[in-house]
């Protein structure tokens, strides 16, 4: 009975205290940005690189580990979530292109944002399909989307290491405006004029790689390889002055803070 009465009064002592740690750790918010740089296509087709900041930025809350997400997805918030299944709005920014970058009066392409949304299943923190979908305001003005899927091995936030194959889609906007030659064009360049359609226009495979360092630093990075297919890959403007095949890496350091609301 003594060892009844002990065992409840320790009980009694403990969870308070459980409690208290349960609902500190609900107040808690984990922050990880990070900062890089990576080398990417000047443009979409280009055989030349560039290199430009790689920024990647995460949030937890309490101590669940940081969500998944490949290095080549557009940014999205998660406004419906339904077990596995994800969805809400994305974004993503389409780098312009200039008549100095192809070395020919072909036209300018202004810098695109593109507007949308996107769903995924991710299954067992394992396995994700994602589709996604976009609409281009200003700049190319077209429609672009893809279909990937990722194989997924992690350890909570100790690493995180990912890839997988896409299929990237456009309509006939976004391609005649990276990969059209305009009558006008041909005349200027000698190339000649083309109109391509829409379509599947790109075939690609991503890793990504987070690995926590000591205290609260981590290395983050990635590797991409994209191949143009179809009316993409036929273009002139890829034929003649740029390359069917994209490549593209990044490296960067990550740091978590820890921030009580």
């Amino acid at each position: 009975m003594k060892i009844a009465l002990a065992l409840t009064a320790l009980a009694a002592a403990i969870m308070p205290g459980s409690q208290a740690l349960a609902q500190d750790s609900e107040r808690t918010i984990r922050i990880r940005p990070g900062l890089g740089a990576q080398t990417r296509p000047e443009y979409p087709g280009a055989d030349k690189s560039e290199v430009v900041p790689y920024i990647k930025f995460s949030i937890a809350r309490g101590d669940n580990p940081f969500g998944f997400s490949a290095p080549d997805d557009a940014f999205g918030i998660a406004l419906l979530s339904m077990g596995p299944l994800r969805a809400g709005p994305a974004l993503a920014i389409q780098g312009g292109r200039k008549d100095s970058d192809v070395g020919v009066p072909l036209g300018k392409v202004k810098s695109t944002v593109e507007v949308g949304g996107f769903a995924e299943v991710l299954v067992m923190d394992q396995f994700r399909l994602r589709a996604d979908l976009r609409k281009g305001i200003g700049g190319h003005e077209g429609l672009v989307g893809s279909i990937g899927a990722d194989q997924i091995w992690r350890d909570g936030d100790r690493y995180a290491i990912s890839v997988g194959p896409r299929l990237l889609y456009s309509d006939s906007r976004y391609q005649r405006a990276y990969f059209g030659v305009t009558p006008q064009a041909a005349l200027a360049t000698g190339l000649p004029a083309y109109r391509p359609d829409g379509g599947f226009h790109a075939v690609a495979a991503a890793a990504g790689l987070h690995y926590a360092l000591s205290g609260p630093l981590g290395l983050f990075g990635y590797a991409r390889y994209e191949r143009l297919i179809g009316d993409a890959r036929k273009s002139p403007v890829v034929r003649e002055l740029g390359s069917p095949n994209q490549m593209s890496a990044g490296l960067g350091i990550s740091y978590t803070l820890t921030v009580r609301k």
